[in-house]
């Protein structure tokens, strides 16, 4: 079997023994090469146990927003993905986007059944969530969280995901660096994969050990930054970042991190200008009449030209409800807008008896 085709390699999961059969048909088929091909040198027999461990971490997520819900408009009213077993009572780690503001969540486990989930904590700071499901979810094994201090670039990793459409397959590790999402979102160190999965939100990016790295987050054109060409990937959240966090977002179904000032608009790098992009509805930003085409100069007099400048200088403020002043060029004509920032956290709708 040629690499490439290694490489394009899918397991489906809907039935663990598909995973084991296409597996085993492949290292029948020339065991050297496909120890060769993944960068293990483990032995078939041990490349089989790890991938029914990565497989056996995986669940499908299906949530349904709360009507009314702010997010329904950027997010829609239902929506489906993965998540990652984490721990034996049933504590899923996810992308934080699936089940924000959610309604009711359901879990698809690997016997095809699905079972109701409860929302444990949403972080704003990171993206992820929480869920954990409300009955006993046979079949799964959690994963191990890893360190993706030890991944490199041009590592082979593999990328699990959960549902009716799951599988795992094959991609590359091609850069780890800063990311600024246009939603008021930035973290430090995010992991770039390719070729993109088909299926990425809440997938789980493994090492070829089986140690959970990362969860899915985004497509994206960019995957290799700075370059000639555009490489399509994924972005993927390091579970690094949620380390630090975990005990206190079970705890209080948050951090401290997420109480931050909060605008409500996005933006965009674009010809070396921070362009507003869209104002979200009943946000600060759209209280102080600012409007997509805007182009922010500076915040507290300090020059901004991308996202991350722009976050950084707003989040330096120790209260969420600061007041912000943002040098805004519209049309013509250049303005002195003062904005009073909220707590998002406190925007978000929660299902009754939460």
């Amino acid at each position: 079997m040629s690499r490439s085709l290694l490489t394009r390699l899918r397991l489906h999961l809907h039935s663990l023994g598909v995973v084991i059969l296409a597996v085993a048909m492949l290292l029948v088929a020339s065991p050297v090469r496909a120890a060769t091909a993944t960068g293990t040198g483990l032995p078939a027999s041990t490349q089989l146990d790890i991938l029914q461990h990565v497989n056996a971490a995986l669940v499908g997520l299906y949530a349904e927003a709360i009507p009314g819900a702010r997010s329904i408009e950027t997010l829609g009213e239902t929506r489906a993905g993965s998540g990652v077993l984490i721990s034996d009572d049933g504590l899923i780690l996810t992308i934080g986007y699936l089940v924000l503001e959610a309604q009711s969540i359901e879990v698809l486990t690997q016997d095809g059944r699905r079972v109701p989930a409860r929302s444990v904590a949403y972080d704003l700071a990171t993206g992820f969530g929480l869920v954990r499901s409300l009955v006993p979810l046979r079949g799964t094994e959690p994963a191990v969280l890893g360190a993706n201090a030890g991944a490199s670039t041009g590592d082979k990793l593999l990328v699990g995901m959960g549902g009716i459409d799951g599988g795992i397959g094959m991609t590359q590790l091609v850069s780890k660096r800063a990311f600024s999402g246009y939603w008021e979102y930035f973290i430090e160190s995010a992991l770039f994969t390719s070729p993109p999965a088909p299926n990425h939100s809440g997938a789980g990016l493994f090492n070829l050990q089986g140690e959970l790295l990362g969860i899915g987050s985004l497509y994206t054109n960019d995957a290799a930054g700075k370059g000639p060409r555009s490489l399509a990937g994924n972005v993927f959240v390091p579970v690094e970042l949620l380390k630090p966090v975990l005990a206190e977002m079970q705890a209080t179904g948050s951090t401290r991190a997420s109480r931050r000032p909060w605008l409500g608009l996005s933006s965009g790098s674009l010809g070396g200008h921070l362009q507003v992009l869209r104002v979200t509805r009943e946000s600060p930003a759209e209280a102080a009449g600012l409007r997509p085409g805007d182009v922010v100069l500076e915040i507290d007099g300090a020059k901004v030209a991308t996202p991350e400048a722009l976050y950084k200088q707003l989040w330096a403020h120790p209260e969420p409800d600061a007041e912000i002043e943002l040098t805004v060029q519209q049309g013509e004509e250049v303005r002195k807008i003062r904005v009073r920032a909220i707590d998002r956290m406190q925007t978000l709708s929660k299902p009754e008896g939460i």
